[in-house]
């Protein structure tokens, strides 16, 4: 079957390992099922398995991807959930120290079929297209996780999201508007501050400009660029939800005397968990709201997508179609 998979690693040129080519078609296990591809979502994930980080040398070569929408075995229209737990696990899969991520120990959905775990598949809504399902199960999954039950938001709540523009961020803004939250983001760049507004944002700023009020909560996936001013940023109790660090995890400063003496809560927040995935799906379903799509290529254009991400010029998801 045709796949876009990992065969080598290359920290520095992480292109140099991608292949866009013909694999061997999966055999599902016992309890597993396959899904034929008919959309796929580029995340971050993606091009650090192909520097070799999350993904060991003995598990190459390795199809790539974590989301996919499309077919089960019986025509019906889903959307694959993409953490993988231990068969013997219950609750949370989040919490499951065995937990992988498809394209980890198990082969991705950058291929015409994948295979899953029978309870990994949530059904699609007539409503949505197989393009804007795919974008669901890591990047609009890991926001709604950060708004809703990590940071436990209501309507009325002011919020913050850091670095407007990657497929989390944009799905934070757009997510936290339309739970009537009151939306404040960042960004470097000019342009991208200006699509924030269009997606939802209340106001913008620039990156570590000083804000008018205190925020209830910051949602973080940027790390080192960002730390100071989102603890700088929040009001006395308020909470930092992390998820990621794109620009590195070393920090100057930790602002640890901050986070005590004005009781800050810190939070880490990965992924989400099926049921969390099967709400996320019914609440864009019921009101409309729809993920931001950069732009959808063929899946045999993979390297276009990967190569644009590298560079930084992505403003939503990149999404694959078969």
């Amino acid at each position: 079957m045709f796949a876009v998979y990992a065969d080598s690693f290359s920290p520095d040129d992480p292109l140099s390992g991608l292949v866009v080519g013909e694999r061997p078609d999966p055999t599902p296990a016992d309890g597993w099922i396959t899904v034929t591809v008919k959309a796929a979502s580029l995340n971050h994930h993606d091009l650090w398995s192909l520097r070799g980080v999350g993904l060991k040398q003995d598990a190459l070569p390795m199809i790539l991807g974590c989301d996919a929408a499309g077919l089960d075995e019986d025509g019906n229209e889903v959307v694959v959930h993409a953490v993988i737990s231990d068969p013997a696990w219950s609750g949370d899969e989040t919490l499951d120290p065995r937990r992988s991520l498809l394209s980890e120990r198990h082969q991705g959905t950058f291929a015409d079929q994948v295979v899953v775990p029978r309870g990994n598949l949530v059904p699609k809504p007539a409503s949505m297209s197989f393009a804007e399902a795919a974008c669901l199960p890591t990047a609009w999954l890991t926001a709604y996780r950060m708004l809703y039950t990590q940071g436990g938001l209501k309507p009325g709540d002011t919020v913050l999201v850091q670095g407007a523009g990657g497929g989390v961020a944009t799905a934070l803004i757009t997510l936290a508007r339309a739970g009537g939250l009151t939306v404040l983001a960042t960004s470097r760049d000019e342009a991208k501050r200006a699509r924030a507004l269009e997606i939802g944002a209340h106001e913008v700023f620039e990156s570590g400009a000083r804000l008018p009020v205190k925020v209830d909560a910051v949602m973080e996936t940027v790390g080192r660029a960002t730390w100071s001013h989102s603890i700088r940023s929040l009001r006395p109790g308020g909470k930092l939800v992390v998820s990621g660090t794109t620009s590195g995890p070393q920090l100057d400063d930790a602002e640890l005397t901050r986070i005590f003496f004005l009781q800050l809560q810190v939070i880490g927040s990965t992924m989400g968990t099926r049921a969390e995935l099967a709400s996320l799906v019914n609440l864009l379903d019921a009101t409309g709201t729809r993920p931001l799509v950069d732009r959808t290529l063929p899946m045999a254009d993979a390297r276009e997508g990967f190569a644009a991400m590298a560079d930084g010029d992505v403003f939503g998801k990149i999404v694959f179609t078969r």
